[in-house]
Parts: structure tokens; C-alpha cells; sequence
């Protein structure tokens, strides 16, 4: 009998899900792939307005109007799926979003996918077989705008809502006392309405940092407040760092960790965001779901308990596209039998490992899912276990590449364009068309 998937989310991760369950026939009924807005694109469908739809549900999507991709085009597309050659490397959102629909139209996936649609519940139902082997199945109840219900059986659930719609605000003291706008980066859509302003933006990751250049080529005055060490890249004259905000005093100035005291008109978070999966029960899944944690997971996707149920995409600081396309097809191995996953009890062990690991090494716990450098060795893994072709090296070293031209030119690391020439070589293309060959 061929098994039945449902799919939460049509962002890249649930597009990619479909695309591969949709090609393995033999083994798989079409996925149900449930969306709750009316597009496709996920974090990639721009929306004008940062606070609710039209039906009134949160507006997912946390883009802004003028965000370019950080990444060039050649690395950051689905392996097998490349952007159109005559795009600039770094990308505007919206060709980003045409990209997935052009995805979505060419693998077939539309006609599987209830748009409009809110998943609410998902649980486990374990059944005996009449060989007494324990079996399970998921209980899927959606509804959609009308608020109709309705629940059906699947074999295996991808969870693929990402990790862009539930802003983290950390706690500040006397946050109240302030006197002007406060608001997170999930909001942000356009820096005209900043000009002239002073703001204090909270962290300086990437969104931060990119945010803060927008602000001040209109005429805003912007403080960089972080809590690690002054960055080492170049900086506009308008945008000063400081140390992290300790606290709002009665009269509404900030004061920073360092005890110096600034006014602002605006204090913005670009602080994160928060896991958060309301349609599920954590404890009946045997899971701890926290703001900046999901554990445990075996290889960051299966939990141990219930190994029909996977997560993908809870990784940061990742290469996405690609990411999302190694985790698929090694779920989809473990899904069709040829690939069999340890005991539970030994898959939790190895999460425990990895995680003492982390923390022994200092990795502070609202930073355990950042792969980073290890996503390499991490997409090598899943690729070996479940017998499909590897990432080739050229990958690894242009996104090497763009991240060390984000610290050199912060400002204008973008101007460049890239061209993947073999396996292991990509060129360089600058604004004078001179090629420059590098392995």
C-alpha cells in the first residue's frame, strides 16, 4: 500500500518535500501539502503590512520590500533546479519567490496543495498490527478560512512552517519607560519612515546589520547594540556599535551595558525568533520545544520517539535550499526502508552527545542548532547514509566566499556576480566583466 504524507508549510521546504515525495510513485500516494496563506514562498511571499492578513491570521512572512538574498543565486538553489543564468547572483525577494513558483509549476505540485488552510492538531495514533508490531499513523485536523474541520490519517508528517514568524523579544527592565516606537524586525518593511530618526536596533546579525545599512541611506542615526565584540568590518559613519541595552530608565533614555545612557526614537529588535508549533504536543511526542531549541532531534530532524515525523529546516545559519533537499531525501529514505535508523534509545543517546558536546565547548543553548562550518560535514553524513549523491565542493567554497566578502564590504558585496564553471571552480564576474578564476 502506498504511503500517505502530509506536508505543513509550502515554503521552500515543503515545495522541495513534495517534489520528492511526488517523484517516488512506487512507494508514495500525492502528499497533502497544507498552507495557511494563499501563495506559495513561505518567508519568501511579501506582504505590505507586518501585522495580520485579510482573514486576520499573523502575516507569516517576516521579508521586507527592498531585501536582497545574502547568498548568490548558484549556491543557494535547489541542486538540481538552478535560477535563471541571466539573474545577478544576489536576488531581490520577489525573483526569489518567482523562483518557488516556477519550482512548484515545474514538479506539479499545485494541484496537492489546500492553500488557505490551518493545520491545528497533529498527534500520534499507535496501532498493533496483526503481526503485534506497533504502528504509527498521524492524525492530521486542518481548517480552512469558513473555519470548516476536518481530520484525516497520514503515514508521516514534514514539519516545514520554519523558523521566520514568531519574533523573539528579549526581556528588558523598565521597557515600558520607553517613550517612543518599539518594534521587532518581522515588522520592519521600508526604512523611509525612519529618516531623520535616531534608533537603537538590537543585535547585529544579519538582519541587523542589513536593516541598520537601509536606515541610514535616509538620514537615520543608528546604534548597533550588541552583546559581543565590536564588529570587525566596515561600517557607515552613521552607524555606531554599543554594548548590549541593560535596561530603559524612568525617564525613557536606554542605558547600555557599558553605563553609558542614549535617547532614541525608536528601538527595534532584530533579536530572532522563536520555535513555535502550536499544533503540536510536545510531551506527548516526548520533545522539548523551546524558544531557540527543538530536542531532541536525531540528525536535527527525527525525533526519537516517532520516527514518521520530521522536522526540517530547524538549522541556522545554513545554506537553505540545499539544506532542506538533503534532509528530504534522507527522510524519504528512511520512509521507503532503505535506510534503517537506530534504536530509539540509541538515537537519543546520540542527541544527548552531541549536545553535551556543544555545551562542554562553550556553545551558549539558544545557539545549539547553528551548524555553520559543520553543515558540510552535516550534508556529507545524510548523503552516505542514504546512498544519494553529495553537494560538490564548489558549493562549500563560494558560500565560504560570499560570507568572507560580507565581513570585507558590507556595503556593496553584492556587486559582484559568480558563475560555477565545474565541480570544484566558480568564477567571479565584477562590474568590468573581468572574469577571475577560482578553485
Amino acid at each position: 500500500m502506498l504511503q500517505l504524507v502530509a506536508v505543513i508549510g509550502a515554503g521552500a521546504a515543503g515545495l522541495c518535500t513534495a517534489r520528492h515525495i511526488l517523484s517516488r510513485t512506487d512507494t508514495f500516494a500525492a502528499p497533502v501539502v497544507f498552507e495557511l496563506s494563499d501563495d506559495v514562498g513561505g518567508t519568501w511571499r511579501y506582504e505590505e503590512n507586518g501585522g495580520t492578513d485579510g482573514s486576520g491570521r499573523p502575516v507569516h512572512s517576516s521579508m521586507y520590500r527592498d531585501l536582497r538574498t545574502n547568498l548568490p543565486k548558484e549556491v543557494m538553489m535547489f541542486p538540481d533546479f538552478p535560477f535563471d543564468p541571466h539573474l545577478s547572483s544576489f536576488l531581490p525577494h520577489q525573483e526569489v519567490q518567482q523562483y518557488l513558483q516556477r519550482f512548484c509549476q515545474s514538479h506539479h505540485i499545485g494541484p496537492h496543495i489546500r492553500f488557505n488552510t490551518a493545520v491545528e492538531k497533529v498527534r500520534p495514533i499507535v496501532m498493533t498490527t496483526d503481526e503485534e508490531e506497533q504502528r504509527t499513523r498521524w492524525e492530521v485536523t486542518s481548517a480552512d478560512l469558513s473555519g470548516h474541520q476536518k481530520t484525516e490519517t497520514f503515514d508521516a508528517v514534514f514539519v516545514c512552517t520554519g523558523h521566520y514568524s514568531d519574533p523573539h523579544i528579549p526581556d528588558i527592565p523598565g521597557i515600558k519607560n520607553f517613550k517612543g516606537c518599539v518594534l521587532h524586525s518581522h515588522s520592519y518593511r521600508c526604512p523611509e519612515p525612519f529618516s531623520g530618526r535616531s534608533v537603537v536596533i538590537l543585535g547585529a546579525r544579519a538582519s541587523g546589520v542589513d536593516i541598520s545599512m537601509e536606515l541610514v541611506k535616509v538620514g537615520a542615526k543608528v546604534t548597533l547594540s550588541h552583546r559581543h565584540p565590536p564588529l570587525p568590518i566596515p561600517l557607515p559613519p552613521a552607524i555606531t556599535q554599543s554594548t548590549s541595552v541593560a535596561s530603559v530608565q524612568d525617564d525613557g533614555s536606554i542605558r547600555f551595558q557599558d553605563g553609558s545612557v542614549s535617547q532614541a526614537d525608536v528601538l527595534m529588535f532584530c533579536t530572532g525568533y522563536n520555535f513555535k508549533f502550536p499544533f503540536l504536543d510536545p510531551d506527548q511526542l516526548g520533545l522539548e520545544i523551546q524558544d531557540h531549541l527543538v530536542a531532541p532531534l536525531f540528525l536535527h530532524m527525527i525525533p526519537p520517539a516517532f520516527p514518521s515525523l520530521f522536522f526540517l529546516g530547524v538549522c541556522k545559519t545554513i545554506c537553505p535550499f540545499p539544506h532542506f533537499d538533503r534532509q528530504v531525501q534522507f527522510a524519504v529514505a528512511v520512509l521507503d526502508g532503505s535506510l534503517s535508523l537506530p534504536s530509539r534509545s540509541e538515537m537519543e543517546r546520540r542527541v544527548r552527545s552531541d549536545l553535551d558536546v556543544k555545551l562542554q565547548q562553550g556553545v551558549q543553548q539558544h545557539h545549539l542548532l547553528v551548524l555553520d562550518r559543520d553543515q558540510w560535514e552535516y550534508y556529507d553524513t545524510l548523503a552516505q547514509a542514504a546512498g544519494f549523491t553529495p553537494l560538490p565542493p564548489v558549493i562549500q567554497s563560494l558560500y565560504e566566499e560570499a560570507f568572507r566578502q560580507r565581513r570585507v564590504h558590507p556595503e556593496n558585496y553584492r556587486r559582484f556576480n559568480y558563475r560555477i564553471i565545474s565541480e570544484t571552480q566558480w568564477e567571479v564576474v565584477d562590474p568590468e566583466n573581468t572574469n577571475e578564476c577560482l578553485i
